[in-house]
Protein backbone atom coordinates (compact mmCIF):
# COMPACT_ATOMS: atom_id res chain seq x y z
CA UNK A 1 0.00 0.00 0.00
CA UNK A 2 1.53 3.25 -1.14
CA UNK A 3 2.53 5.46 2.19
CA UNK A 4 -0.17 8.51 2.22
CA UNK A 5 -3.15 6.02 0.86
CA UNK A 6 -1.65 4.16 4.66
CA UNK A 7 -1.84 7.61 6.16
CA UNK A 8 -5.20 8.03 4.74
CA UNK A 9 -6.65 5.07 6.41
CA UNK A 10 -5.18 5.62 9.49
CA UNK A 11 -7.09 8.41 9.40
CA UNK A 12 -9.90 6.98 8.49
CA UNK A 13 -10.47 8.98 5.37
CA UNK A 14 -11.91 7.24 2.18
CA UNK A 15 -11.34 8.91 -0.77
CA UNK A 16 -13.83 8.05 -3.54
CA UNK A 17 -16.62 10.05 -5.81
CA UNK A 18 -14.69 12.74 -6.69
CA UNK A 19 -17.39 15.57 -7.20
CA UNK A 20 -17.64 16.38 -10.95
CA UNK A 21 -17.89 20.08 -12.50
CA UNK A 22 -21.63 21.44 -11.62
CA UNK A 23 -20.30 23.98 -14.24
CA UNK A 24 -17.80 24.48 -17.53
CA UNK A 25 -14.76 23.53 -15.97
CA UNK A 26 -12.24 21.22 -15.13
CA UNK A 27 -11.51 19.76 -11.62
CA UNK A 28 -7.56 20.23 -12.00
CA UNK A 29 -4.94 21.56 -14.48
CA UNK A 30 -1.48 20.04 -14.69
CA UNK A 31 1.29 22.70 -16.20
CA UNK A 32 4.59 21.35 -15.41
CA UNK A 33 5.09 19.87 -12.14
CA UNK A 34 2.46 21.80 -10.52
CA UNK A 35 -1.47 21.42 -10.46
CA UNK A 36 -3.88 24.02 -9.65
CA UNK A 37 -7.41 23.01 -8.70
CA UNK A 38 -10.62 24.41 -8.99
CA UNK A 39 -12.46 25.78 -5.51
CA UNK A 40 -14.18 22.69 -3.80
CA UNK A 41 -17.24 23.20 -1.54
CA UNK A 42 -17.99 20.88 1.33
CA UNK A 43 -20.51 18.47 -0.47
CA UNK A 44 -20.41 14.65 0.57
CA UNK A 45 -22.38 12.59 -1.27
CA UNK A 46 -23.50 15.56 -3.40
CA UNK A 47 -24.86 17.10 -0.48
CA UNK A 48 -22.94 19.96 1.81
CA UNK A 49 -22.61 19.65 5.03
CA UNK A 50 -23.05 22.84 6.14
CA UNK A 51 -24.67 26.02 4.65
CA UNK A 52 -24.49 29.60 5.65
CA UNK A 53 -22.45 31.70 6.65
CA UNK A 54 -19.52 32.10 9.35
CA UNK A 55 -20.52 34.46 12.38
CA UNK A 56 -24.47 33.88 11.67
CA UNK A 57 -25.54 30.79 10.80
CA UNK A 58 -21.94 28.68 11.42
CA UNK A 59 -19.97 28.33 14.11
CA UNK A 60 -15.94 28.04 13.37
CA UNK A 61 -16.13 24.73 14.73
CA UNK A 62 -18.44 24.27 11.91
CA UNK A 63 -16.33 26.03 9.21
CA UNK A 64 -13.63 24.08 10.46
CA UNK A 65 -15.13 21.10 9.72
CA UNK A 66 -16.38 22.12 6.40
CA UNK A 67 -13.06 23.24 5.56
CA UNK A 68 -11.53 19.56 6.23
CA UNK A 69 -14.37 18.24 3.90
CA UNK A 70 -13.34 20.52 1.22
CA UNK A 71 -9.98 19.24 1.48
CA UNK A 72 -10.77 15.75 1.78
CA UNK A 73 -12.90 17.01 -1.81
CA UNK A 74 -9.83 18.50 -3.09
CA UNK A 75 -7.91 15.45 -2.44
CA UNK A 76 -9.88 13.54 -3.75
CA UNK A 77 -9.58 15.03 -7.00
CA UNK A 78 -5.96 15.32 -6.95
CA UNK A 79 -5.77 11.43 -6.69
CA UNK A 80 -7.68 11.09 -9.77
CA UNK A 81 -5.84 13.40 -11.65
CA UNK A 82 -2.19 12.72 -10.57
CA UNK A 83 -3.45 8.72 -10.05
CA UNK A 84 -0.83 8.44 -6.92
CA UNK A 85 -0.69 10.84 -3.97
CA UNK A 86 2.57 9.39 -3.31
CA UNK A 87 3.58 11.92 -5.95
CA UNK A 88 3.01 14.86 -4.02
CA UNK A 89 6.06 16.58 -3.44
CA UNK A 90 4.69 19.59 -1.91
CA UNK A 91 1.36 21.44 -1.40
CA UNK A 92 2.29 25.14 -1.94
CA UNK A 93 -0.36 27.09 -2.14
CA UNK A 94 -4.32 26.97 -0.41
CA UNK A 95 -7.17 30.05 -1.25
CA UNK A 96 -9.45 29.40 1.01
CA UNK A 97 -12.68 31.55 0.85
CA UNK A 98 -14.59 32.04 3.85
CA UNK A 99 -18.60 33.27 3.46
CA UNK A 100 -18.80 35.73 6.29
CA UNK A 101 -21.12 37.51 7.79
CA UNK A 102 -20.42 41.16 8.37
CA UNK A 103 -17.91 41.53 10.88
CA UNK A 104 -16.84 38.63 11.17
CA UNK A 105 -12.89 37.77 10.74
CA UNK A 106 -11.38 34.54 12.09
CA UNK A 107 -11.35 32.98 8.53
CA UNK A 108 -7.94 32.06 9.41
CA UNK A 109 -9.28 29.83 11.88
CA UNK A 110 -11.71 28.00 9.70
CA UNK A 111 -9.28 27.42 7.12
CA UNK A 112 -7.24 25.63 9.18
CA UNK A 113 -9.82 22.65 8.81
CA UNK A 114 -8.25 22.16 5.35
CA UNK A 115 -4.24 23.04 6.80
CA UNK A 116 -4.71 20.82 9.44
CA UNK A 117 -5.51 18.48 7.24
CA UNK A 118 -3.02 18.74 4.62
CA UNK A 119 -0.15 18.28 7.46
CA UNK A 120 -1.78 15.48 8.84
CA UNK A 121 -1.69 13.18 5.93
CA UNK A 122 1.60 14.53 3.90
CA UNK A 123 3.90 15.30 6.94
CA UNK A 124 6.05 18.52 5.94
CA UNK A 125 5.56 18.24 2.35
CA UNK A 126 1.74 19.35 3.84
CA UNK A 127 3.17 22.40 4.96
CA UNK A 128 2.03 25.56 2.53
CA UNK A 129 1.29 29.09 1.77
CA UNK A 130 -2.56 30.28 2.43
CA UNK A 131 -4.93 33.02 1.98
CA UNK A 132 -8.31 32.81 4.36
CA UNK A 133 -10.45 35.47 2.67
CA UNK A 134 -14.04 36.45 3.69
CA UNK A 135 -16.62 37.17 1.05
CA UNK A 136 -20.19 37.92 1.43
CA UNK A 137 -21.36 34.90 -0.62
CA UNK A 138 -20.61 31.92 -1.90
CA UNK A 139 -22.23 29.68 -4.53
CA UNK A 140 -24.56 27.19 -3.19
CA UNK A 141 -24.73 29.03 -0.16
CA UNK A 142 -21.64 27.02 0.88
CA UNK A 143 -19.74 27.97 3.81
CA UNK A 144 -16.10 27.33 2.72
CA UNK A 145 -15.02 26.96 -0.78
CA UNK A 146 -10.86 26.22 -1.45
CA UNK A 147 -8.80 25.39 -4.19
CA UNK A 148 -5.06 24.58 -4.19
CA UNK A 149 -2.06 24.30 -6.08
CA UNK A 150 0.21 21.62 -5.72
CA UNK A 151 4.36 20.83 -6.95
CA UNK A 152 4.23 16.75 -8.00
CA UNK A 153 6.90 14.20 -8.95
Amino acid sequence: MALIEKRLEELNIILENAPRPIAEYVPATTVGNLVYTSGFDCRLNGVLLYEGKLGTDLTIEQGHAAARQVMINALTVLKEHIGDLDRVKQVVKLLGFVNSADGFVEQPYVINGASELLVQVFGEKGRHSRSAIGTNELPFNTPVEIEMIVEIE
